[in-house]
């Protein structure tokens, strides 16, 4: 029987945890789910951030285990016999698509290898093409709207109060002008129909943003769009408005029944993974995990696909304010992740009972 090393399981591990929420899995995104490379450097690449012309800089792994690291996924992706659709990457800036590049060097097999995304060969023939589509289409065009109250345009000068728009490019504010982004209009989140009609029939648009300083993320506030766009999708929704309020009304009828179904296939999973599992805290933690529109990790896409990996982070969250005095160490001043250090132990200890018939 063939070993594998503790470093190769955590390869296969994540590579499989990818491809089951994503229905593909290329270098990169295996190594974001091994935590090798953090999401925010991969959101300025693709934003053309001039502190990351490369992203391959910002994977944090010496020489020897990157190599293993991608031997073991190779491996892994031949025992699965998947399908390899090479993709592209680009971004989307205000004189066009631009090509990304990953290396240092520009080495076209390299570049090839990080370009190559793997999916199951069995997937239909539709649904291959569509994940090619969406693999190979340009990320949006970002607009930020300034929350701070100086700043200038890098181009014309122009003052950029707080409240304007501005595009980042290459690390350089530009006003909507200097950025040939001035014809748009602007249209505020909050109506879901509106705004997917209205980016469909648009040919130049961008994705809004603001920083909140609060939640320390980026946050969607609207979209801008051309106006002979907002007005073809007004016109639309005005036109089937009757038919969608008695859809939102059927679905809000199915809601309840669904999430009770959804909370129980929960609970189950976390009890398959965790047998030793009071049933009755088992409810507890899918009943608070699932909470529908509630961010958690039950509601992300792997928690709605009963994912291991979903389900152990629930459990685990469980764990740490229900069995260990982490809540108590937040409210005496310790550090978040010293807190989290302090009571891991405990954590293990009970996941290790749990994880007994």
């Amino acid at each position: 029987m063939k070993m594998t090393s503790n470093f190769q399981e955590r390869v296969e591990r994540a590579a499989e945890a990818v491809l089951k929420r994503s229905g593909s899995v290329g270098p990169l995104e295996l190594f974001q789910e091994m935590a090798l490379l953090q999401p925010c450097h991969v959101e300025y690449w693709r934003k053309g951030h001039e502190q990351y012309p490369t992203l391959q800089p910002w994977i944090q792994v010496g020489p020897e285990k990157f190599q293993k690291a991608i031997r073991h996924f190779q491996e892994w992706v031949k025992q699965r016999g998947l399908l390899a659709i090479e993709a592209v990457h680009t971004r989307r800036g205000p004189g066009g698509i631009e090509p990304l590049r990953v290396t240092e060097d520009g080495d076209p097999a390299w570049e090839k290898f990080y370009r190559t995304y793997y999916t199951p060969a069995d997937l239909p023939a539709k649904k291959t093409a569509r994940l090619a589509a969406k693999l190979n289409k340009p990320p949006d065009l970002v607009v930020f709207e300034k929350v701070s109250a100086e700043g200038n345009c890098s181009e014309c000068g122009a003052e950029l109060l707080k409240g304007n728009f501005l595009l980042m490019e290459k690390g350089r504010p530009l006003c909507l002008t200097c950025a040939d982004l001035e014809q748009l209009v602007y249209l505020p989140a909050g109506d879901m129909a509106l705004s997917r009609r209205a980016r469909k029939h648009s040919s130049l648009a961008a994705v809004v943003v603001r920083f909140s300083r609060t939640r320390k993320r980026y946050e969607r506030q609207g979209l801008l769009v051309t106006a002979e766009a907002l007005a073809k999708a007004e016109e639309e929704c005005a036109a089937d408005a009757p038919a969608r309020a008695a859809a939102r009304e059927r679905a809000a009828l199915l809601r309840p029944e669904e999430d009770r179904e959804f909370t129980a296939a929960l609970a189950g999973a976390i009890l398959q993974r965790y047998p030793g599992c009071p049933a009755e805290e088992a409810a507890r933690i899918a009943g608070h995990a699932g909470v529908r529109s509630s961010g958690r990790v039950g509601r992300s896409a792997a928690g709605r696909a009963l994912d291991g990996s979903a389900v152990d982070l629930a459990v685990i969250a469980h764990i740490r304010h229900e069995h260990t005095n982490y809540d108590e160490l937040l409210m005496r001043g310790t550090e978040r992740l010293d807190a989290r250090a302090q009571v891991r132990e405990e954590i293990d200890r009970v996941l290790a009972q749990w994880s007994r018939v």
